[in-house]
């Protein structure tokens, strides 16, 4: 089996080098090509995974048509804002019975789209019966390090998710299937958005209690939003959708709490993003997901506090003291 893995940011790394280790072909796909020449030199991406050495047998390139001619399987990891724009330029070049990967986290911003979305009105509603998605908590330093994880893989086509289980399962990299697809997506998306705020209270002092609360009302904001797109509620009780949601809120790793501690402590956004170099989904992915909200016509208050934080710049202490004294209520059905 042929694989090619496009974007070469931590996770697109982490996750071709684990298809390596396993004997693969694989080859990945950088945009950048002074960075495609230093990782074939150094067989190190200094950029986005530093300290991880790549697989001798790891092919990397800059050229879209040759990293994915004739390949069985595309992996695409590339960030969801550009994932239009790179799919419609390897769209001559797909074998046209290639299965597709998308392991992205995100909404569309322009269209309010799910990746799912995007593939289908790109390449074509046909091409749902051979996509997947992969999504669950998984830190892709620990993954390129092969310490334990755990992760989902969504399909409409159940020999489709076998097939992606069985292509990436290692003695460290257990993969569970499920048919949501909607959901696996939505859970991966949105518990960025609760990964901010999350962020922003611990900036704030405010403690585990509150961290806690933020965890519980923002998987109920997330299923809540998941049922209105036709999601299943389970999944948000499974890897894509608790077991994210808590690894992200709570990992020193996670880029979109980082970036929420760094708002608590009152430093301005454009400042914290010029300072990173990967992308923390949650920002781009807040907005779109208050608009999806806004119109499906689901309430989602912790999420319409952190778009008020980030493009109204909103005082988080006020955001937290309006979540805290909103009119207080029943918890769940009762």
């Amino acid at each position: 089996m042929r694989i090619a893995v496009i974007g070469a940011g931590s996770w697109g790394t982490a996750l071709a080098n684990l298809l390596a280790r396993k004997g693969l072909d694989v080859c990945l796909w950088a945009y950048e090509r002074e960075l495609v020449e230093r990782m074939g030199a150094s067989r190190v991406n200094d950029l986005f995974l530093p300290g991880i050495q790549l697989e001798a047998r790891l092919a990397v390139t800059n050229d879209l048509a040759a990293a994915v001619g004739g390949r069985d399987v595309v992996v695409l990891v590339s960030p969801s804002q550009v994932m239009r724009r790179v799919v419609e330029q390897l769209r001559p070049h797909l074998a046209g019975d290639c299965l597709l990967v998308s392991a992205a986290k995100g909404i569309e911003n322009e269209t309010l789209m799910l990746m799912s979305e995007v593939l289908e009105e790109v390449l074509g509603p046909a091409v749902a019966g051979r996509c997947a998605y992969l999504s669950g908590p998984s830190f892709a330093r620990e993954v390129a390090e092969g310490l334990p994880t755990a992760v989902a893989v969504a399909a409409a086509d159940s020999s489709v998710a076998r097939t992606v289980q069985e292509l990436f399962r290692t003695d460290y990299f257990r993969v569970y299937t499920n048919p949501d697809v909607i959901g696996t997506e939505l859970g991966g998306a949105l518990k960025n958005v609760i990964a901010l705020a999350a962020g922003v209270s611990d900036g704030l002092g405010f403690g585990h209690n509150a961290r806690a609360a933020l965890i519980n009302r923002g998987l109920v904001e997330m299923a809540r939003l998941g049922m209105a797109k036709g999601a299943e509620a389970e999944t948000f009780a499974g890897l894509a959708g608790m077991g994210d949601l808590v690894l992200t809120c709570t990992g020193d790793l996670s880029r979109n709490r980082t970036v929420g501690v760094e708002l608590g402590k009152g430093r301005k956004l454009a400042d914290i993003l010029a300072g990173m170099r990967m992308v923390a989904e949650g920002v781009k992915t807040t907005l779109s997901a208050w608009q999806l909200a806004q119109k499906l016509g689901v309430v989602m208050p912790i999420t319409e506090q952190m778009y008020q934080i980030l493009y109204q710049e909103k005082d988080p202490r006020q955001a937290v003291s309006e979540l805290m004294m909103r009119q207080q209520r029943a918890e769940g059905r009762h």
